[in-house]
């Protein structure tokens, strides 16, 4: 289909992203890459259209993903790691494109703008843009943790130069990786303790190893023995190493980049309130006391309190520092991580909480050790349990993204005249299934299956 068609979308439910507007039966008028229209009830199609028959099936915008990783060529995670492989970015790119996704935000936040897309001279389909987190203390803690992806250019590189070559946000601040948190628990922990004692460490164990040694704020001066000692039991490590040889490798594993890290909030809080830009941080308990000290001493700063449902709080905890967080108008993001369908290593007790106390802006997946959820997957679910109506809940993934995130996404995330025609049509009883696609115009997806040439 050529952007210059004339496409209309007819016989569905429309919820046009704004949070609160559905139409029970209505069409949608695309022009090229833009939407020309969009009406309640039934009108005359026309002559010369392409039309998609939306019957039993409700249309919505394009779901904007302002928090993944995993999608460009370029340094990986906060980390600064190894590029991850061709072969998967092809994979997670489809992946996000087929579940509804037409624009995202790779925030690994080292990668450099020609990285996007690295040699390949083919666009996918899905609108992929990247952030900056080029600052000496996150770079420094990049490389303390990791680095191997980091070339001199990377290292060069600053913040307002990468902004002005197409950077749409500031961060990741922080992650997993720098922060003690869940790359931790499924890759760097589980490595050391593969090369101390030949055992494979299950993420959930490493994780509990990590709390005892540390404390979930990272903040234990002394480890819990007992606790520990019962966890080298269960996890068949104890005749393989000590309690003390344990603590040493857990700290000397998690411990060097937080120092530097943090820091490193405090660089990407001036910068964004100096470049008036928004900035997403890592949002877990050893970071939320920190952010909300930032959205103080820069009370300008826009800042995002990415994955606010991370791992590491409790429900009750999350919801309180995300209340603490929003009264300082910082904008509440969670992610899906693996805890709405997978649920390998997290649950959904956070996102329900956050969800349920009416404190979530925007939702995104995070990365997930690749085992990431889709969005809509995450939306279906609060429509079903009757957590958010379904108009409130599909804007958390469209309209309020591109009010919270204009530079990326000001100019769609809305059924609505005018708006980039992006436009999603998901079943009716299964918001997570999605049937056919229209990414700028074009039909991306159709029947499930990616267009010829598309992937």
């Amino acid at each position: 289909m050529p952007p210059d068609t004339h496409t209309v979308i007819v016989n569905g439910t429309i919820v046009t992203g704004d949070g609160s507007t559905l139409h029970e039966r209505g069409i949608v008028r695309i022009g090229g890459t833009r939407i020309i229209d969009v009406a309640k009830g039934d009108t005359e199609v026309g002559t010369g259209a392409f039309v998609v028959d939306a019957g039993g099936c409700t249309v919505i915008p394009g779901i904007i993903n302002a928090h993944a990783h995993g999608c460009i060529y370029g340094p990986s995670m906060p980390s600064g790691s190894a590029p991850v492989r061709p072969v998967d970015v092809d994979y997670f790119r489809n992946r996000h494109l087929l579940s509804g996704t037409t624009t995202l935000l790779n925030v690994c936040g080292l990668a450099l703008p020609d990285e996007i897309d690295g040699p390949s001279t083919v666009r996918h389909p899905l609108d992929i843009h990247l952030t900056t987190a080029h600052t000496a203390s996150n770079l420094a803690a990049a490389i303390a943790i990791d680095g191997a992806g980091l070339s001199e250019r990377h290292k060069i590189a600053r913040i307002d130069d990468m902004v002005d070559k197409g950077a749409k946000a500031l961060g990741e601040a922080g992650g997993g990786q720098t922060l003690g948190g869940g790359a931790q628990d499924y890759r760097f922990i589980p490595a050391a303790i593969r090369a101390a004692t030949g055992i494979s460490l299950h993420p959930k164990a490493a994780r509990a190893l990590k709390e005892a040694v540390l404390g979930r704020y990272l903040d234990r001066s002394l480890p819990d023995l007992p606790r520990l000692d019962a966890l080298l039991i269960e996890t068949r490590l104890a005749p393989q190493i000590t309690a003390s040889d344990v603590v040493h490798l857990i700290r000397e594993t998690v411990m060097p980049p937080v120092a530097l890290s943090l820091k490193g909030f405090d660089e990407i809080a001036a910068a964004s309130e100096r470049l008036s830009f928004p900035a997403i941080f890592h949002n877990a308990t050893p970071t939320a006391t920190t952010l909300i000290k930032l959205a103080e001493t820069f009370p300008k700063a826009r800042i995002i309190a990415g994955h606010s449902n991370h791992p590491m709080f409790l429900a009750d905890e999350a919801v309180r520092f995300g209340l603490e967080l929003k009264k300082r108008g910082v904008a509440i993001d969670v992610s899906t991580l693996d805890c709405i369908e997978t649920r390998w290593r997290n649950n959904a007790a956070n996102i329900d909480a956050l969800v349920e106390a009416r404190l979530v802006d925007t939702l995104s997946t995070d990365f997930a050790g690749g085992d990431w959820d889709s969005i809509l997957s995450a939306i279906q679910r609060m429509v079903r349990k009757g957590q958010l109506s379904l108009p409130a809940a599909i804007g958390l993934a469209t309209g309020n993204v591109s009010r919270i995130f204009p530079e990326l996404a000001g100019d769609r995330g809305l059924l609505e005249r005018g708006k980039r025609a992006d436009v999603v049509i998901v079943d009716n009883h299964n918001l997570g299934r999605v049937r056919h696609i229209v990414a700028n115009g074009k039909l991306a997806v159709f029947n499930g299956a990616m267009a010829a040439g598309q992937s």
